[in-house]
């Protein structure tokens, strides 16, 4: 952290599980307050919290989804993720003006003296709405206990984008915890040593399987870019000494959403817009799971400020078992010991990747 002189920059973008630029504009007195995660080796009070609700919300959001989709509802996919952009929109707006006790013209402001760094979240917004949109896609054609263990090939994905554009090199554990992340979600998608994929031509599976690969793939690349192009090229230039809070990136990055995401519907929708309207056979419980990936975005953003990359894993692990347990109580999913041996791997898999200083601790 720096003193007032220096330029402000905002901490976290949204759930896309990307990193922005930590705040630099902050008082004395809240450095001293703040303590590193990185530095402590156990978990504090305010560090379980984070992990609660983390592991919550993905294992929620993912329950969710599959309850509303799993019939194939007949419902405009580019509505849920322009409603779940006005969530995150509305309950941000609402934080600054209850919380931050500031104006709705504070928010203007921002927006006025940020256009440059606005510009640089096009690319994210875009991926993000496609990374909502195929979770639908996933979700209804998938199981949440399978969708939750295969999304975790984005650290895959991640680490080839890194190798490849950043020109990172990837640490032994790394490599190690990447062979057992495959070796898991292989194993999550076996029964009886044989593949349990149809991979007919009209395979719904293999359809669901394809979209979650699809989300990992866009969860690298957004990784990458944040960290080649926005990390870098993030500037401050109109905004003086104002401090803002994280709800101000909140609506920054939900306004460019909600264009991005606008823009296609009328490009792809528009007709059954027209007919129909926007909110065309969405039910209540839709519209609860909708609410609840607004919100739950609002919440990941806000406690990974709090959370070193241990604890995002430990958040993983959680979810994974958790959605496991609950799809064969909620969904009556069959799961067997295949499936518990590669979640296994995969929870294994997050840890190592996620560890720092491991050879030195270890071994």
């Amino acid at each position: 952290m720096h003193g007032r002189g220096k330029q402000t920059q905002i901490t976290r973008m949204s759930s896309m599980d990307v990193e922005a630029p930590k705040q630099e504009h902050a008082s004395v007195q809240e450095e001293n307050k703040y303590v590193d995660p990185q530095q402590s080796d156990r978990i504090t009070s305010t560090g379980l919290k984070v992990l609660i609700l983390l592991a919550f919300q993905n294992c929620t959001k993912n329950l969710l989804t599959r309850y509303v989709m799993k019939d194939a509802p007949n419902f405009l996919y580019s509505a849920a993720v322009i409603g779940s952009e006005l969530t995150k929109l509305t309950l941000s707006t609402l934080y600054i003006l209850l919380i931050d006790k500031r104006s709705i013209s504070s928010i203007g402001t921002f927006l006025r003296g940020d256009v440059q760094n606005t510009k640089l979240l096009i690319i994210p917004a875009c991926v993000y709405n496609m990374q909502q949109t195929l979770e639908l896609v996933a979700l209804e054609n998938i199981h949440a206990s399978i969708f939750s263990v295969l999304v975790q090939s984005k650290l895959i994905m991640t680490a080839v984008f890194s190798v490849i554009v950043l020109r990172k090199q990837l640490r032994k554990a790394q490599v190690i915890s990447l062979v057992l992340l495959t070796v898991g979600v292989v194993l999550c998608n076996m029964e009886d040593s044989n593949v349990n994929i149809d991979f007919s031509k009209d395979s719904s599976q293999l359809k669901g399987i394809i979209a979650t690969l699809g989300i990992a793939v866009a969860s690298g690349f957004a990784a990458v870019y944040t960290e080649k192009v926005i990390k870098k090229k993030r500037t401050r230039t109109n905004l003086g000494d104002t401090e803002y809070s994280l709800a101000y990136m909140q609506v920054q990055l939900a306004g460019v959403s909600l264009i991005v995401m606008g823009a296609w519907a009328i490009l792809n929708d528009y007709d059954t817009i027209v007919r129909y309207g926007l909110w065309h056979n969405f039910e209540l419980p839709a519209f609860i799971a909708v609410f609840n990936a607004g919100v739950g975005g609002l919440m990941v953003a806000a406690c990974l400020k709090y959370a070193d990359s241990v604890l995002k894993g430990y958040a993983t692990a959680v979810s994974v078992v958790l959605t496991g347990i609950l799809s064969m109580v909620i969904f009556d999913t069959t799961l067997n010991i295949l499936y518990g041996l590669g979640i296994v791997n995969v929870i294994a898999a997050v840890f190592l990747y996620n560890a720092t200083d491991l050879e030195k601790k270890v071994f």
